[in-house]
């Protein structure tokens, strides 16, 4: 049976408007070839965007999937950024191709923390779900879960040079944990509040902490020495400028009486006061930690320095020094009049080793910072503004007073507020978006900005025909006309008295009508007027008001019918009423909805209207009549925006729901959904041939979608809908237990997903091929021993050929081999037991024809974990076991043999070539690269102390 009705999909094309998302972080990235603080990394909604601020010129997108970007971090080499999406999954994009090869997935809730270590081997990613996980970048797969916190985790650092990570949590704790063993050694309780953010200052010797007040609070950090042998005493840690007598005692009953205490003490040195009152939004650090960032939830960003131990010397020495002149000029006036006078002590405080350096003031409330210290004591800033816009700032560390100079402002791409109204021009060629501030015109095909110019808050818009000027109906009830040649405003009309909610082009392309909430409806005809502005008597377009209708209630929407007979508007008190156009006479009342019509459309064929309440549904009436056909529950919110598509009885409809939806209202049922929107669609446009649709979102975003050629069979759709949920509700069950692991601190790092729930239906799909090829080569061999003639052997499995004829081993090793790494562990762990002694004997063999060692070294010593009591309690898996055990120890040692070999032999070639060529190579030749900065630095300061 043929199709009797064809649907066309559309798909996302692109999305555009959008500058920096507000939910997650902007970074500093280097990309190749490039300069320092030249690139900037942001999320736009499920992508990130790479911006050159020199420019102004996106340069790097890197594609999500459907899920909203909350975290980023560039790798110390940066060559990599680390990307945390809201559903807990974290992609690793190299910088280079913009490509992302690794991926996890652990988290069941948004990634809101991210740091990788000082090599970058390892990510530490901590989530909304309160769980902190260390990933292996290099192996690709999860280390460990730390569970501890009860509250949404808010950073978490690695310390430099020791097995440590300190983890920040709005429950107010701070937590150290000892990688090493996978435990939380130490909780710190000294906030009464949430804890934002924290940096590590000192070279880890000092940790600066944001909270709810207006303290940064700082704590001295002493690394203790290991733990003596019996019958020696424990050396005592020596005083600190901060400490007096009774805190030592304290400290050493601490040392004696807690074991948390034998890897660090943690002790508070004080806490500089911000300017801001309210909550610590942003604390950052540069890499070298000499500088400080933090903000509040205003637009003031205040700036610290952190002064190295030399110049904290001398601060003190200058300090001791003026303190001892004022005590000799003390006792010079003591001794006249023959009294003792007070010798001063001059104690080092926070004060004098972090310095307010500046402040500085942005344009709009800040969001999100990240600095970066370049050559010759140059700060840069940028800052992810909460109104779409990112700023960079520069300013000299090293001035006395230093002043940030506003390096660049990217506001070109996007509105600063959401954008309220779209119009699509005749040609299909630009589109207009409108905002509560300014108004802008995109070329399609580019998605550049064409125009922008300043209005007032626009509801509604529309190209005059000829798509040379622009008209919007405002808030405050004006009508505004721009041309689009000049970008100027022409003319604004005071057209109604309240907010004016629609408007709609005359069919006969002649003149408006618009809708107000003053509850008139007014008729507008365009003219021409002389220009009195031009010398050259030149004609300008205006509007002229020529018929008004009054109603009761407040005018949400109009809409003329196609053949320009009738009138449809919708009214406060939910009804839509229809009047004739040319005499105004009352036609019809359509009634029904519960709540008002927000939106409304009428068909090509002025046969069918369609409206949108907030009451969630849409209704689908006979123009002839006004009788319902079909009410539709359309949406999970408030149905925005409705419109037909060109010449067809297909509708689209935006709702707050985040979705848009394609319906037929000839069969009353659902085409397709459109999903991409992060927040509340607002509005959206389709292009008068129906290609292409714009839409509109909270989110700040617009994305263009565009019609393919590729047909839409509703059953397929359906049945693919149920599938999805299937597998969703599937990965979503119980996670797999551990046998003999019982709830602690340290957990396995990876989740149960659907892509490991397939993985091990891939590797049980194996085992089962390979014993049936098993059972075929037995059957066939015990059949050649009793028969005469020679019996041709059994045809191999279709997906053994299909893979190359691989043998059935092969085969299994290659399907483990295809399971992404961070999955692997998952894969394994649902894998039903009865599997599992095949698999060992499949090991055996692969281990010893010494094919993927590493990789079946890593499956084995899981299995053997994880399924223990088993393997060790079933007899039949002694002499499997043995054999693995003398393979494995074998192989093994040989591939460190050769490792260590390979090794000797290049460190060998590198010394061959620098005593013939006199170079250094990597590190050595680093070392000097940095000697020859510290010499020209300090011969710069040197000059500037001159000077």
């Amino acid at each position: 049976m043929g199709l009797t009705k064809q649907y066309l999909r559309y798909v996302a094309s692109a999305v555009f408007g959008v500058i920096g998302s507000q939910k997650a972080n902007i970074a500093y990235v280097t990309l190749r070839g490039g300069e320092k603080g030249r690139y900037v990394a942001v999320a736009a909604c499920e992508q990130v965007f790479i911006w050159d601020v020199r420019k102004g010129e996106k340069v790097l997108i890197l594609q999500g999937q459907k899920h909203e970007v909350t975290f980023l971090c560039a790798s110390p080499d940066g060559i990599h950024l680390a990307v945390g999406y809201e559903d807990g999954a974290v992609r690793i994009f190299s910088l280079l191709n913009g490509e992302s090869n690794v991926s996890f997935n652990g988290h069941k809730t948004a990634i809101s923390a991210m740091h990788y270590d000082s090599l970058g081997a390892r990510l530490v990613t901590g989530s909304r779900d309160t769980d902190v996980i260390v990933w292996d970048i290099i192996n690709e797969c999860g280390l460990y879960r730390l569970r501890g916190h009860k509250d949404v985790i808010t950073e978490a650092l690695f310390l430099k040079d020791k097995n440590i990570l300190v983890t920040s949590s709005k429950d107010s704790f701070v937590k150290w944990w000892d990688l090493d063993t996978q435990h939380c050694f130490k909780t710190m309780v000294g906030h009464r509040s949430e804890v934002w953010g924290m940096v590590l200052l000192n070279q880890g010797n000092r940790l600066l902490t944001g909270s709810a007040d207006s303290e940064l609070r700082a704590w001295d950090i002493d690394y203790l020495q290991e733990e003596k042998a019996e019958g020696e005493t424990k050396v005592k840690k020596g005083k600190t400028l901060l400490d007096d007598d009774d805190d030592d005692e304290d400290n050493n009953e601490e040392l004696d009486e807690s074991p948390e205490e034998r890897i660090l003490s943690c002790k508070k040195a004080g806490s500089i006061l911000r300017e801001a009152r309210d909550r610590v939004v942003s604390l950052t650090a540069d890499a070298k930690a000499r500088v400080i960032a933090c903000h509040g939830n205003d637009s003031v960003l205040e700036i610290f320095t952190v002064l190295s131990e030399e110049e904290v010397q001398k601060k003190m020495t200058k300090k001791t020094k003026k303190a001892k002149k004022k005590a000799a000029k003390a006792q010079e006036e003591a001794a006249a009049e023959e009294e003792e006078a007070a010798v001063p002590l001059v104690e080092r405080t926070l004060k004098d080793e972090i310095l307010r350096l500046t402040k500085i003031k942005a344009s709009a409330k800040i969001r999100w910072v990240d600095c970066l210290s370049c050559v010759g004591g140059e700060l840069k800033v940028a800052l992810l503004l909460q109104n779409n816009t990112v700023e960079t700032y520069s300013l000299k560390t090293s001035d006395n007073t230093p002043t940030a100079n506003k390096t660049s402002r990217l506001t070109l791409g996007g509105h600063r507020t959401d954008v309220r109204t779209l119009a699509f021009s005749s040609d299909n060629l630009a589109v207009l978006s409108a905002s509560g501030d300014t108004v802008k015109v995109w070329n399609r095909s580019t998605l550049q900005v064409i125009r922008t110019m300043v209005c007032e808050y626009a509801l509604c818009s529309l190209f005059v025909p000829g798509d040379r000027q622009i008209i919007l109906g405002t808030k405050s009830g004006k009508l505004q006309i721009f041309e689009l040649a000049s970008g100027s405003l022409l003319e604004t009309v005071d057209a109604h008295s309240g907010a004016l909610w629609s408007l709609c082009l005359a069919p006969d392309q002649r003149g408006i009508v618009t809708g107000s909430a003053d509850k008139k409806v007014k008729f507008w005809e365009f003219e021409l007027i002389k220009d009195e502005g031009s010398s050259s008597g030149q004609k300008r377009l205006t509007l002229n008001h020529t018929r008004t209708l009054q109603l009761e209630e407040d005018i949400l929407c109009v809409k003329f019918s196609p053949d320009n007979r009738l009138l449809a508007v919708s009214l406060l008190d939910c009804t839509v009423k229809v009047f004739y156009t040319d005499t105004l006479k009352f036609f019809l009342s359509l009634y029904g909805h519960k709540l008002p019509v927000l939106c409304l459309d009428i068909s090509h064929d002025n046969t069918l209207i369609a409206t949108g309440s907030a009451d969630r549904n849409v209704k689908i009436w006979g123009l002839d009549f006004g009788d319902c056909h079909r009410s539709m529950f359309a949406h999970d919110d408030s149905v925005m925006f409705l419109q037909f598509l060109p010449k067809t009885h297909l509708f689209f409809t935006a709702g707050k729901d985040k979705k848009i939806k394609q319906w037929d209202a000839d069969k009353f049922q659902l085409v397709q959904t459109l999903e991409g929107h992060h927040r509340e669609v607002w509005c959206l446009t389709i292009s008068p041939n129906g290609d292409h649709i714009v839409s509109a979102s909270h989110d700040k975003s617009l994305r263009l979608w565009e019609r393919t050629r590729e047909p839409i069979i509703l059953e397929e759709e359906r049945e693919m809908a149920r599938e999805a949920e299937f597998e969703e509700d599937m990965a979503k069950g119980d996670a797999p237990v551990v046998p003999g692991e019982t709830e602690g601190e340290a957990a396995p790092a990876a989740k149960k997903t659907v892509e490991t729930v397939k993985a091990a239906e891939r590797i049980m799909e194996a085992l089962e091929i390979y014993r049936e090829e098993s059972r075929k080569m037995e059957e066939h061999k015990y059949a050649c021993q009793n028969a005469a003639n020679k019996i041709p052997p059994p045809k191999p499995n279709p997906i053994l050929v299909a893979f190359g004829n691989v043998s059935p081993s092969q085969y299994v090793l290659d399907v483990i081999k295809k399971v992404r790494s961070s999955e692997l562990e998952v894969s394994l762990l649902v894998l039903p037991f009865p599997y599992v002694p095949e698999l060992l004997r499949l090991f055996n063999g692969y281990i010893h024809q010494g094919l993927e060692v590493e990789l079946v070294c890593r499956c084995l010593f899981f299995l053997l974990k994880i399924h223990f009591g088993q393997i060790s309690s079933n007899q039949m898996m002694l002499s499997v076991i043995d054999e693995l055990r003398t393979n494995t120890v074998t192989k093994v040692r040989e591939i460190r043999d050769v490792m260590g070999f390979n090794s000797a032999a290049l460190q060998f070639l590198q010394r061959e070539i620098e005593s013939k060529e006199d170079v250094m190579f990597f590190t050595d030749a680093t070392g000097q690269l940095e000697e020859k900065k510290r010499k020209r630095r300090r011969r710069e300061r040197a000059i500037l102390t001159i000077a």
